[in-house]
Protein backbone atom coordinates (compact mmCIF):
# COMPACT_ATOMS: atom_id res chain seq x y z
CA UNK A 1 0.00 0.00 0.00
CA UNK A 2 1.25 4.04 -0.72
CA UNK A 3 0.06 6.55 1.78
CA UNK A 4 0.51 9.73 -0.05
CA UNK A 5 -0.69 13.09 2.71
CA UNK A 6 -0.90 15.96 0.67
CA UNK A 7 -1.05 19.60 1.67
CA UNK A 8 -1.91 22.46 -0.81
CA UNK A 9 -1.25 25.96 -0.54
CA UNK A 10 -4.15 26.81 1.57
CA UNK A 11 -2.56 24.33 4.20
CA UNK A 12 -5.86 22.25 3.42
CA UNK A 13 -4.54 18.21 4.51
CA UNK A 14 -5.97 15.27 3.01
CA UNK A 15 -4.62 11.25 3.12
CA UNK A 16 -4.74 9.10 -0.12
CA UNK A 17 -4.16 5.23 0.26
CA UNK A 18 -3.39 3.11 -2.79
CA UNK A 19 -3.33 -0.29 -3.42
CA UNK A 20 -1.34 -0.62 -6.18
CA UNK A 21 2.48 -0.40 -6.65
CA UNK A 22 2.51 2.54 -8.99
CA UNK A 23 0.41 5.84 -8.68
CA UNK A 24 0.71 7.94 -11.55
CA UNK A 25 -0.19 11.85 -10.71
CA UNK A 26 -1.38 14.88 -13.03
CA UNK A 27 -4.25 17.33 -13.82
CA UNK A 28 -6.71 14.66 -16.56
CA UNK A 29 -9.16 12.19 -15.11
CA UNK A 30 -7.06 9.22 -16.17
CA UNK A 31 -4.30 9.61 -13.47
CA UNK A 32 -4.75 8.26 -10.09
CA UNK A 33 -3.98 11.33 -8.03
CA UNK A 34 -5.78 13.89 -10.26
CA UNK A 35 -4.38 17.73 -8.96
CA UNK A 36 -6.64 20.04 -11.32
CA UNK A 37 -4.58 22.88 -11.75
CA UNK A 38 -2.94 24.31 -14.79
CA UNK A 39 0.69 24.28 -13.38
CA UNK A 40 0.83 20.26 -13.27
CA UNK A 41 1.05 18.50 -17.05
CA UNK A 42 -1.51 15.89 -18.20
CA UNK A 43 0.66 13.51 -16.85
CA UNK A 44 3.46 15.15 -14.59
CA UNK A 45 5.19 12.18 -12.44
CA UNK A 46 4.60 8.68 -10.93
CA UNK A 47 5.29 7.17 -7.80
CA UNK A 48 6.72 3.44 -8.00
CA UNK A 49 7.17 0.78 -5.63
CA UNK A 50 10.37 -1.36 -6.23
CA UNK A 51 11.70 -3.92 -3.72
CA UNK A 52 10.03 -2.30 -0.61
CA UNK A 53 11.13 1.41 -1.75
CA UNK A 54 9.29 3.72 -3.27
CA UNK A 55 10.57 5.72 -6.17
CA UNK A 56 9.43 9.15 -8.32
CA UNK A 57 9.78 10.13 -11.95
CA UNK A 58 9.13 12.79 -13.48
CA UNK A 59 6.85 12.50 -16.77
CA UNK A 60 8.42 14.79 -18.55
CA UNK A 61 6.25 17.76 -16.81
CA UNK A 62 6.34 21.01 -18.25
CA UNK A 63 6.83 22.78 -15.03
CA UNK A 64 8.78 19.59 -13.35
CA UNK A 65 8.85 17.48 -9.99
CA UNK A 66 10.84 19.15 -6.77
CA UNK A 67 12.11 16.52 -4.14
CA UNK A 68 13.60 18.97 -0.87
CA UNK A 69 13.49 21.99 -3.14
CA UNK A 70 15.23 20.64 -5.50
CA UNK A 71 14.21 19.54 -9.08
CA UNK A 72 14.24 15.57 -10.36
CA UNK A 73 16.03 14.63 -13.30
CA UNK A 74 14.98 10.90 -13.42
CA UNK A 75 14.16 8.56 -11.37
CA UNK A 76 14.62 9.36 -7.65
CA UNK A 77 14.34 7.23 -4.27
CA UNK A 78 12.17 8.77 -1.91
CA UNK A 79 12.01 8.08 2.41
CA UNK A 80 9.04 9.30 4.10
CA UNK A 81 10.86 12.33 5.04
CA UNK A 82 11.23 13.77 1.62
CA UNK A 83 8.87 16.56 0.76
CA UNK A 84 7.58 16.05 -2.77
CA UNK A 85 6.33 19.22 -4.69
CA UNK A 86 3.87 19.21 -7.98
CA UNK A 87 2.38 22.17 -8.52
CA UNK A 88 1.29 24.05 -6.07
CA UNK A 89 1.06 20.78 -3.82
CA UNK A 90 3.11 19.47 -1.26
CA UNK A 91 3.09 15.44 -0.66
CA UNK A 92 5.07 13.15 1.16
CA UNK A 93 4.70 9.27 0.53
CA UNK A 94 5.33 6.07 2.59
CA UNK A 95 5.04 2.60 1.45
CA UNK A 96 3.15 0.26 4.31
CA UNK A 97 3.94 -3.71 3.37
CA UNK A 98 1.16 -6.44 3.52
CA UNK A 99 3.07 -7.45 6.80
CA UNK A 100 3.18 -4.49 8.46
CA UNK A 101 0.64 -2.31 10.54
CA UNK A 102 -2.22 -1.56 8.54
CA UNK A 103 -4.20 0.59 11.28
CA UNK A 104 -4.55 3.47 8.89
CA UNK A 105 -5.50 1.35 6.43
CA UNK A 106 -9.33 2.74 4.88
CA UNK A 107 -11.65 0.53 6.91
CA UNK A 108 -15.57 0.73 7.11
CA UNK A 109 -14.81 0.94 11.29
CA UNK A 110 -16.12 4.17 13.18
CA UNK A 111 -12.78 3.82 15.57
CA UNK A 112 -10.51 3.49 12.70
CA UNK A 113 -11.82 6.31 10.94
CA UNK A 114 -11.43 8.42 14.10
CA UNK A 115 -8.00 7.24 14.35
CA UNK A 116 -7.48 8.15 10.55
CA UNK A 117 -8.56 11.84 11.16
CA UNK A 118 -6.48 12.19 14.56
CA UNK A 119 -3.75 11.13 12.52
CA UNK A 120 -4.25 13.48 10.50
CA UNK A 121 -4.52 16.27 12.94
CA UNK A 122 -0.77 15.77 14.08
CA UNK A 123 0.63 16.38 10.60
CA UNK A 124 2.28 19.69 11.04
CA UNK A 125 2.04 22.81 8.84
CA UNK A 126 5.70 23.28 8.07
CA UNK A 127 6.22 19.62 6.25
CA UNK A 128 9.87 20.32 6.66
CA UNK A 129 10.41 19.80 10.10
CA UNK A 130 8.68 16.51 10.90
CA UNK A 131 7.40 13.78 8.48
CA UNK A 132 4.80 10.98 9.30
CA UNK A 133 5.90 8.59 12.16
CA UNK A 134 5.75 5.51 10.06
CA UNK A 135 7.67 1.98 10.96
CA UNK A 136 10.77 2.36 8.45
CA UNK A 137 10.08 -1.28 5.79
CA UNK A 138 12.10 -4.41 6.44
CA UNK A 139 13.28 -3.05 9.95
CA UNK A 140 14.25 -6.46 10.76
CA UNK A 141 16.17 -7.04 8.23
CA UNK A 142 18.21 -3.94 8.88
CA UNK A 143 18.37 -5.09 11.90
CA UNK A 144 19.91 -8.28 11.36
CA UNK A 145 22.16 -6.61 8.87
CA UNK A 146 23.47 -4.48 11.64
CA UNK A 147 23.97 -7.15 14.82
CA UNK A 148 25.86 -9.09 11.82
CA UNK A 149 27.88 -5.89 11.47
CA UNK A 150 28.81 -5.74 15.75
CA UNK A 151 29.38 -9.52 15.74
CA UNK A 152 32.55 -8.52 13.37
CA UNK A 153 33.79 -6.07 16.13
CA UNK A 154 34.08 -3.23 13.44
CA UNK A 155 34.66 0.49 14.64
CA UNK A 156 31.27 2.31 15.11
CA UNK A 157 32.72 4.36 11.73
CA UNK A 158 33.01 1.44 9.88
CA UNK A 159 30.02 0.09 10.38
CA UNK A 160 28.02 2.80 9.28
CA UNK A 161 30.11 3.46 6.55
CA UNK A 162 29.56 -0.26 5.65
CA UNK A 163 25.85 0.59 6.06
CA UNK A 164 25.85 3.53 4.09
CA UNK A 165 27.49 1.65 1.19
CA UNK A 166 25.25 -1.04 1.10
CA UNK A 167 22.21 1.09 0.95
CA UNK A 168 23.27 2.69 -1.88
CA UNK A 169 23.83 -0.32 -3.84
CA UNK A 170 20.58 -1.55 -2.84
CA UNK A 171 19.21 1.84 -4.40
CA UNK A 172 21.47 1.94 -7.72
CA UNK A 173 20.09 -1.52 -8.80
CA UNK A 174 16.49 -0.31 -8.25
CA UNK A 175 17.65 3.05 -9.98
CA UNK A 176 19.21 1.30 -12.88
CA UNK A 177 16.58 -1.39 -12.90
CA UNK A 178 13.48 1.18 -13.29
CA UNK A 179 15.59 3.12 -16.03
CA UNK A 180 15.10 -0.77 -18.26
CA UNK A 181 18.92 0.01 -19.03
CA UNK A 182 19.72 -3.33 -21.29
CA UNK A 183 23.36 -3.52 -19.11
CA UNK A 184 23.96 -6.15 -21.13
CA UNK A 185 24.48 -4.33 -24.71
CA UNK A 186 26.17 -1.70 -23.01
CA UNK A 187 29.78 -0.98 -23.61
CA UNK A 188 32.33 -0.96 -20.41
CA UNK A 189 32.68 2.86 -20.59
CA UNK A 190 29.19 3.85 -21.26
CA UNK A 191 27.90 1.31 -18.13
CA UNK A 192 30.72 2.84 -15.84
CA UNK A 193 30.04 6.64 -17.20
CA UNK A 194 26.03 5.39 -15.92
CA UNK A 195 26.64 4.02 -13.00
CA UNK A 196 29.12 6.66 -11.97
CA UNK A 197 26.25 9.36 -12.81
CA UNK A 198 23.67 7.52 -11.23
CA UNK A 199 25.83 6.73 -7.62
CA UNK A 200 26.59 10.62 -7.85
CA UNK A 201 22.66 11.31 -7.69
CA UNK A 202 21.86 8.96 -5.16
CA UNK A 203 24.79 10.18 -2.63
CA UNK A 204 23.59 13.63 -3.43
CA UNK A 205 20.01 13.32 -2.48
CA UNK A 206 21.17 11.31 0.52
CA UNK A 207 23.67 14.05 1.71
CA UNK A 208 20.65 16.10 1.39
CA UNK A 209 18.33 14.50 3.71
CA UNK A 210 21.24 14.37 5.86
CA UNK A 211 21.58 10.50 5.59
CA UNK A 212 25.60 10.57 5.29
CA UNK A 213 27.51 11.41 8.15
CA UNK A 214 29.74 14.56 8.23
CA UNK A 215 32.79 11.94 8.63
CA UNK A 216 32.45 10.34 5.38
CA UNK A 217 34.81 11.04 2.46
CA UNK A 218 31.85 11.38 -0.21
CA UNK A 219 34.70 10.92 -3.07
CA UNK A 220 36.32 8.33 -1.14
CA UNK A 221 32.73 6.93 -0.71
CA UNK A 222 31.91 7.28 -4.35
CA UNK A 223 34.97 5.74 -5.85
CA UNK A 224 34.47 2.66 -3.58
CA UNK A 225 30.93 2.25 -4.74
CA UNK A 226 31.60 2.01 -8.26
CA UNK A 227 34.26 -0.53 -7.47
CA UNK A 228 32.13 -2.76 -5.60
CA UNK A 229 29.71 -2.57 -8.53
CA UNK A 230 31.18 -2.48 -11.38
CA UNK A 231 35.02 -3.98 -10.66
CA UNK A 232 36.78 -5.47 -7.29
CA UNK A 233 36.14 -3.41 -4.48
CA UNK A 234 38.30 -3.00 -2.21
CA UNK A 235 40.95 -5.02 -4.35
CA UNK A 236 41.29 -2.46 -7.02
CA UNK A 237 43.42 -0.33 -4.79
CA UNK A 238 45.41 -3.18 -3.89
CA UNK A 239 45.90 -4.31 -7.52
CA UNK A 240 47.29 -0.36 -8.64
CA UNK A 241 49.79 -0.90 -5.76
CA UNK A 242 52.74 -2.01 -6.95
CA UNK A 243 54.31 -2.83 -3.70
CA UNK A 244 51.79 -5.24 -2.57
CA UNK A 245 52.62 -8.51 -3.69
CA UNK A 246 49.89 -10.98 -2.61
CA UNK A 247 46.29 -10.00 -1.51
CA UNK A 248 44.21 -12.82 0.65
CA UNK A 249 40.22 -11.96 1.59
CA UNK A 250 39.19 -14.23 4.51
CA UNK A 251 35.56 -13.03 4.66
CA UNK A 252 34.18 -9.48 3.61
CA UNK A 253 35.24 -7.53 6.72
CA UNK A 254 39.34 -9.03 6.64
CA UNK A 255 41.59 -8.00 4.14
CA UNK A 256 44.54 -9.18 4.27
CA UNK A 257 47.79 -7.95 1.96
CA UNK A 258 51.68 -8.88 1.44
CA UNK A 259 53.80 -5.89 1.08
CA UNK A 260 57.19 -5.85 0.79
CA UNK A 261 57.45 -9.48 1.96
CA UNK A 262 54.93 -9.10 5.42
CA UNK A 263 51.61 -9.94 5.85
CA UNK A 264 49.39 -6.66 7.19
CA UNK A 265 45.58 -6.81 7.96
CA UNK A 266 43.91 -3.66 5.60
CA UNK A 267 41.19 -1.05 6.81
CA UNK A 268 39.61 -1.71 4.12
CA UNK A 269 36.09 -3.48 3.99
CA UNK A 270 33.93 -5.27 1.37
CA UNK A 271 29.92 -3.97 2.03
CA UNK A 272 29.15 -8.25 2.29
CA UNK A 273 29.88 -11.05 2.02
CA UNK A 274 27.45 -10.82 -0.98
CA UNK A 275 29.62 -8.41 -2.50
CA UNK A 276 32.78 -10.70 -2.34
CA UNK A 277 31.10 -13.17 -4.20
CA UNK A 278 30.43 -10.79 -6.41
CA UNK A 279 33.76 -9.97 -7.23
CA UNK A 280 34.78 -13.44 -7.57
CA UNK A 281 31.79 -14.23 -10.31
CA UNK A 282 33.31 -10.98 -12.02
CA UNK A 283 37.14 -12.70 -12.14
CA UNK A 284 35.93 -16.43 -13.27
CA UNK A 285 33.18 -15.31 -16.15
CA UNK A 286 34.81 -13.88 -18.17
CA UNK A 287 37.37 -16.91 -18.60
CA UNK A 288 34.71 -19.51 -18.93
CA UNK A 289 34.82 -20.82 -15.13
CA UNK A 290 32.13 -21.01 -12.62
CA UNK A 291 32.17 -20.90 -9.27
CA UNK A 292 28.38 -22.39 -7.14
CA UNK A 293 27.41 -24.74 -4.49
CA UNK A 294 28.25 -27.52 -7.12
CA UNK A 295 31.87 -26.28 -7.70
CA UNK A 296 32.87 -24.27 -4.53
CA UNK A 297 36.55 -23.74 -5.60
CA UNK A 298 38.15 -22.31 -8.61
CA UNK A 299 41.63 -21.00 -10.02
CA UNK A 300 41.51 -18.25 -12.30
CA UNK A 301 43.21 -15.41 -13.66
CA UNK A 302 43.07 -11.87 -14.00
CA UNK A 303 43.24 -9.56 -17.49
CA UNK A 304 46.95 -8.84 -16.17
CA UNK A 305 47.39 -12.47 -15.53
CA UNK A 306 47.66 -12.03 -11.80
CA UNK A 307 46.81 -15.59 -10.07
CA UNK A 308 43.40 -15.96 -8.41
CA UNK A 309 42.21 -19.16 -5.88
CA UNK A 310 38.15 -18.83 -5.04
CA UNK A 311 36.71 -20.38 -2.31
CA UNK A 312 32.75 -20.00 -1.04
CA UNK A 313 30.50 -21.82 1.53
CA UNK A 314 29.61 -24.35 2.19
CA UNK A 315 33.51 -24.90 2.32
CA UNK A 316 34.34 -21.30 3.52
CA UNK A 317 32.54 -21.29 6.41
CA UNK A 318 33.17 -17.34 7.28
CA UNK A 319 31.75 -16.11 4.08
CA UNK A 320 33.73 -16.14 0.23
CA UNK A 321 37.71 -16.14 0.11
CA UNK A 322 40.39 -14.65 -2.32
CA UNK A 323 43.56 -15.36 -2.67
CA UNK A 324 45.87 -13.13 -5.40
CA UNK A 325 48.92 -14.20 -6.55
CA UNK A 326 49.69 -10.26 -7.84
CA UNK A 327 51.18 -10.48 -11.75
CA UNK A 328 54.08 -8.14 -11.97
CA UNK A 329 54.12 -5.54 -14.48
CA UNK A 330 57.92 -5.33 -14.97
CA UNK A 331 59.58 -8.08 -16.39
CA UNK A 332 62.29 -9.38 -14.22
CA UNK A 333 65.15 -10.08 -15.37
CA UNK A 334 68.11 -12.59 -13.71
CA UNK A 335 70.08 -9.49 -13.24
CA UNK A 336 67.37 -8.71 -10.82
CA UNK A 337 67.43 -12.30 -9.11
CA UNK A 338 71.08 -11.55 -8.72
CA UNK A 339 70.46 -7.84 -7.59
CA UNK A 340 67.98 -9.01 -4.73
CA UNK A 341 70.81 -11.48 -3.76
CA UNK A 342 68.20 -14.49 -4.84
CA UNK A 343 71.38 -16.31 -6.17
CA UNK A 344 74.72 -15.72 -7.12
CA UNK A 345 76.30 -14.44 -10.51
CA UNK A 346 77.88 -18.19 -10.84
CA UNK A 347 74.75 -19.56 -10.05
CA UNK A 348 73.09 -17.56 -13.00
CA UNK A 349 75.91 -18.64 -15.34
CA UNK A 350 75.14 -22.05 -14.64
CA UNK A 351 71.28 -22.36 -14.84
CA UNK A 352 72.35 -20.49 -18.20
CA UNK A 353 74.28 -23.52 -19.66
CA UNK A 354 71.41 -26.13 -18.05
CA UNK A 355 68.84 -24.47 -20.21
CA UNK A 356 71.10 -24.36 -23.61
CA UNK A 357 72.64 -27.80 -23.04
CA UNK A 358 68.96 -28.66 -22.96
CA UNK A 359 68.76 -30.01 -19.41
CA UNK A 360 65.79 -31.27 -17.96
CA UNK A 361 64.99 -29.04 -14.83
CA UNK A 362 62.25 -29.38 -12.36
CA UNK A 363 61.98 -25.88 -9.68
CA UNK A 364 60.68 -26.84 -6.43
CA UNK A 365 59.99 -24.70 -3.00
CA UNK A 366 56.95 -23.91 -0.71
CA UNK A 367 53.95 -22.12 -1.34
CA UNK A 368 54.91 -18.21 -2.46
CA UNK A 369 58.41 -18.87 -2.54
CA UNK A 370 59.14 -17.88 -6.10
CA UNK A 371 58.94 -21.11 -8.17
CA UNK A 372 56.64 -19.38 -11.32
CA UNK A 373 59.33 -16.23 -11.38
CA UNK A 374 62.01 -18.48 -11.15
CA UNK A 375 60.54 -20.86 -14.38
CA UNK A 376 59.84 -17.38 -16.02
CA UNK A 377 63.13 -15.67 -15.50
CA UNK A 378 65.24 -19.12 -16.90
CA UNK A 379 63.06 -19.77 -19.85
CA UNK A 380 64.25 -16.80 -20.79
CA UNK A 381 67.72 -18.36 -21.38
CA UNK A 382 65.74 -20.70 -23.91
CA UNK A 383 67.00 -20.25 -28.09
CA UNK A 384 64.65 -17.38 -29.63
CA UNK A 385 65.09 -20.53 -32.90
CA UNK A 386 62.66 -23.32 -30.74
CA UNK A 387 59.28 -24.23 -30.31
CA UNK A 388 57.83 -23.72 -26.83
CA UNK A 389 54.59 -25.09 -25.71
CA UNK A 390 53.09 -24.61 -22.21
CA UNK A 391 50.72 -26.20 -20.09
CA UNK A 392 49.03 -24.50 -16.76
CA UNK A 393 45.77 -24.69 -14.70
CA UNK A 394 45.49 -20.93 -15.26
CA UNK A 395 47.88 -19.04 -17.63
CA UNK A 396 50.52 -17.14 -15.64
CA UNK A 397 53.78 -17.88 -17.60
CA UNK A 398 55.32 -14.90 -19.53
CA UNK A 399 57.58 -16.58 -21.82
CA UNK A 400 58.88 -14.15 -24.07
CA UNK A 401 60.30 -16.28 -27.33
CA UNK A 402 58.05 -15.42 -30.31
CA UNK A 403 57.56 -19.13 -31.04
CA UNK A 404 55.25 -20.29 -28.30
CA UNK A 405 51.40 -22.05 -27.70
CA UNK A 406 50.24 -21.84 -24.39
CA UNK A 407 47.50 -24.11 -23.12
CA UNK A 408 44.90 -24.07 -20.19
CA UNK A 409 43.08 -26.92 -18.39
CA UNK A 410 39.38 -26.60 -18.31
CA UNK A 411 37.18 -27.62 -15.31
CA UNK A 412 33.45 -29.66 -16.00
CA UNK A 413 31.03 -27.46 -17.03
CA UNK A 414 27.77 -27.37 -14.66
CA UNK A 415 26.23 -31.15 -16.40
CA UNK A 416 30.18 -32.18 -14.60
CA UNK A 417 31.22 -32.78 -18.66
CA UNK A 418 34.08 -31.29 -21.29
CA UNK A 419 37.17 -31.01 -18.27
CA UNK A 420 39.89 -31.44 -19.82
CA UNK A 421 42.75 -32.29 -17.15
CA UNK A 422 46.42 -31.16 -17.21
CA UNK A 423 47.81 -34.22 -18.00
CA UNK A 424 45.26 -34.50 -21.02
CA UNK A 425 47.21 -31.49 -22.14
CA UNK A 426 50.44 -32.84 -21.71
CA UNK A 427 49.54 -35.64 -23.66
CA UNK A 428 48.59 -33.51 -26.67
CA UNK A 429 51.78 -31.37 -26.46
CA UNK A 430 53.49 -34.20 -27.88
CA UNK A 431 51.80 -34.43 -30.92
CA UNK A 432 52.81 -30.75 -31.29
CA UNK A 433 56.01 -31.25 -32.45
CA UNK A 434 57.61 -29.35 -28.74
CA UNK A 435 61.50 -28.02 -29.12
CA UNK A 436 60.48 -27.39 -24.95
CA UNK A 437 57.63 -28.47 -22.84
CA UNK A 438 56.98 -26.22 -19.98
CA UNK A 439 54.27 -27.17 -17.31
CA UNK A 440 53.31 -24.54 -14.63
CA UNK A 441 53.41 -26.56 -11.68
CA UNK A 442 53.23 -30.76 -11.54
CA UNK A 443 50.29 -31.37 -8.94
CA UNK A 444 49.50 -35.60 -10.07
CA UNK A 445 49.51 -37.89 -12.62
CA UNK A 446 50.25 -35.30 -15.28
CA UNK A 447 53.81 -35.93 -13.42
CA UNK A 448 54.61 -39.57 -15.19
CA UNK A 449 53.65 -37.78 -18.66
CA UNK A 450 55.71 -35.13 -18.03
CA UNK A 451 58.66 -37.66 -16.80
CA UNK A 452 57.85 -39.85 -20.15
CA UNK A 453 58.43 -36.89 -22.71
CA UNK A 454 61.31 -35.87 -20.98
CA UNK A 455 62.80 -39.20 -21.62
CA UNK A 456 61.44 -39.65 -25.22
CA UNK A 457 63.63 -36.93 -26.61
CA UNK A 458 62.07 -33.61 -25.37
CA UNK A 459 65.13 -32.41 -23.65
CA UNK A 460 65.32 -29.02 -22.00
CA UNK A 461 61.63 -29.09 -20.50
CA UNK A 462 60.77 -27.54 -17.26
CA UNK A 463 57.82 -27.07 -14.66
CA UNK A 464 57.76 -26.68 -10.88
CA UNK A 465 56.47 -28.60 -7.63
CA UNK A 466 55.53 -28.27 -4.27
CA UNK A 467 58.47 -29.58 -1.74
CA UNK A 468 60.91 -28.67 0.81
CA UNK A 469 64.30 -29.97 -0.43
CA UNK A 470 65.58 -31.69 -3.37
CA UNK A 471 65.39 -35.08 -1.67
CA UNK A 472 61.78 -33.60 -1.17
CA UNK A 473 61.17 -33.29 -4.36
CA UNK A 474 61.87 -36.83 -5.54
CA UNK A 475 59.32 -38.37 -2.91
CA UNK A 476 56.43 -36.43 -4.09
CA UNK A 477 57.09 -37.03 -7.82
CA UNK A 478 57.14 -40.99 -6.40
CA UNK A 479 53.76 -39.82 -5.03
CA UNK A 480 52.82 -38.05 -7.80
CA UNK A 481 53.28 -40.56 -10.46
CA UNK A 482 51.07 -43.28 -8.47
CA UNK A 483 48.78 -40.69 -8.54
CA UNK A 484 48.65 -41.12 -12.31
CA UNK A 485 46.99 -44.77 -11.49
CA UNK A 486 49.57 -46.92 -13.00
CA UNK A 487 50.46 -49.50 -10.97
CA UNK A 488 54.69 -49.20 -11.03
CA UNK A 489 57.20 -50.71 -9.13
CA UNK A 490 58.84 -48.11 -6.91
CA UNK A 491 62.81 -49.01 -8.25
CA UNK A 492 60.73 -48.81 -12.06
CA UNK A 493 59.17 -45.34 -11.01
CA UNK A 494 62.72 -44.28 -9.40
CA UNK A 495 64.41 -45.08 -12.26
CA UNK A 496 62.26 -43.03 -14.83
CA UNK A 497 63.16 -39.70 -12.52
CA UNK A 498 66.71 -40.59 -12.34
CA UNK A 499 66.58 -40.59 -16.17
CA UNK A 500 64.17 -37.71 -17.13
CA UNK A 501 65.59 -35.26 -14.19
CA UNK A 502 69.00 -33.43 -14.85
CA UNK A 503 68.24 -30.50 -12.31
CA UNK A 504 66.82 -29.61 -9.15
CA UNK A 505 66.81 -25.91 -8.35
CA UNK A 506 65.23 -25.56 -4.51
CA UNK A 507 63.91 -22.31 -3.66
CA UNK A 508 63.09 -20.75 0.10
CA UNK A 509 61.57 -17.86 1.01
CA UNK A 510 62.87 -16.82 4.87
CA UNK A 511 61.21 -15.21 7.78
CA UNK A 512 62.02 -11.87 6.48
CA UNK A 513 60.45 -12.13 3.61
CA UNK A 514 63.31 -12.62 1.34
CA UNK A 515 62.74 -15.58 -1.70
CA UNK A 516 66.86 -17.05 -2.40
CA UNK A 517 67.60 -20.06 -4.09
CA UNK A 518 69.39 -22.22 -1.29
CA UNK A 519 70.24 -25.26 -3.88
CA UNK A 520 71.26 -26.27 -7.40
CA UNK A 521 71.49 -29.85 -7.35
CA UNK A 522 72.25 -32.34 -9.74
CA UNK A 523 70.27 -36.08 -10.25
CA UNK A 524 74.00 -37.92 -10.39
CA UNK A 525 72.13 -41.55 -11.36
CA UNK A 526 71.02 -44.51 -9.28
CA UNK A 527 72.96 -46.64 -6.52
CA UNK A 528 70.75 -50.14 -5.59
CA UNK A 529 67.42 -48.34 -5.37
CA UNK A 530 68.23 -44.92 -4.05
CA UNK A 531 68.48 -41.85 -6.72
CA UNK A 532 71.79 -40.07 -5.68
CA UNK A 533 71.92 -36.08 -5.60
CA UNK A 534 75.23 -33.80 -5.54
CA UNK A 535 74.96 -30.11 -4.68
CA UNK A 536 76.47 -28.26 -7.28
CA UNK A 537 75.34 -24.57 -5.42
CA UNK A 538 74.43 -24.15 -1.89
CA UNK A 539 72.68 -21.33 -0.30
CA UNK A 540 74.65 -20.84 3.99
CA UNK A 541 72.69 -19.19 6.22
CA UNK A 542 74.50 -17.40 9.07
CA UNK A 543 72.55 -15.44 10.83
CA UNK A 544 70.11 -11.81 11.47
CA UNK A 545 71.49 -8.51 11.25
CA UNK A 546 70.14 -6.14 13.46
CA UNK A 547 67.04 -5.72 11.58
CA UNK A 548 66.45 -8.81 11.45
CA UNK A 549 67.56 -9.45 7.95
CA UNK A 550 69.40 -12.93 6.81
CA UNK A 551 72.51 -12.95 6.40
CA UNK A 552 74.44 -16.25 4.75
CA UNK A 553 76.40 -16.20 0.96
CA UNK A 554 76.01 -18.46 -2.05
CA UNK A 555 78.78 -21.24 -2.45
CA UNK A 556 79.79 -23.83 -4.66
CA UNK A 557 80.38 -27.26 -3.83
CA UNK A 558 83.35 -27.62 -6.04
CA UNK A 559 81.31 -30.79 -7.24
CA UNK A 560 81.51 -30.28 -11.32
CA UNK A 561 78.00 -32.03 -13.11
CA UNK A 562 78.57 -34.77 -15.82
CA UNK A 563 77.07 -32.70 -18.40
CA UNK A 564 80.08 -30.06 -18.17
CA UNK A 565 82.61 -32.65 -18.63
CA UNK A 566 80.38 -33.46 -22.01
CA UNK A 567 80.61 -29.77 -23.10
CA UNK A 568 84.21 -29.61 -22.47
CA UNK A 569 85.09 -32.92 -24.20
CA UNK A 570 82.80 -31.45 -27.04
CA UNK A 571 85.03 -28.49 -27.39
CA UNK A 572 82.17 -26.44 -25.90
CA UNK A 573 83.79 -23.07 -24.14
CA UNK A 574 82.46 -23.66 -20.21
CA UNK A 575 83.48 -21.10 -17.49
CA UNK A 576 84.93 -23.61 -14.80
CA UNK A 577 85.80 -21.31 -12.06
CA UNK A 578 82.04 -20.64 -11.25
CA UNK A 579 82.33 -24.25 -9.26
CA UNK A 580 85.56 -22.57 -7.14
Amino acid sequence: MIKIVIKDKMGEKDLKEFTTNKVIIGRTPDNDLVFERKNISKHHSEIIVKSGKLFIRDLGSTNGTDVNDKKINGVVTISPMDIIKIGDFYLKAKYISSGEDQDEAPVKSTRKRRRRKANLEEIPDDLGEKGLDLAIPNMEEKKEKVNKLIATGLTPEQKEYIKIQNEIHDRLIDYLDLRRLNIDELADEDLKNKTEDAIKDIIEQMDANHEIPHFINQFELLTDVIHEALGLGPLEDFLADESISEIMVNHANQIYIEQNGKLTLSPKKFSSNKAVLGVIERIVAPIGRRIDESSPMVDARLKDGSRVNAIIPPLALKGPSITIRKFKKEKLQVDDLIRFKSLSKGMALFLDMCVKARKNIFISGGTGSGKTTTLNIISHFIPEDERIITVEDAAELQIRQPHVISLESRPPNIEGTGEVKIRDLVKNTLRMRPDRIIVGECRGGEALDMLQAMNTGHDGSMTTGHANTPRDMLSRLETMVLMSGMELPVKAIREQIASAVDIIVQIKRFSDGTRKIINITEVSGMEVDIITLQDIFVYQQEGYDAKNKVLGKFVATGFIPKFYEELQRKGIHVDMNIFR
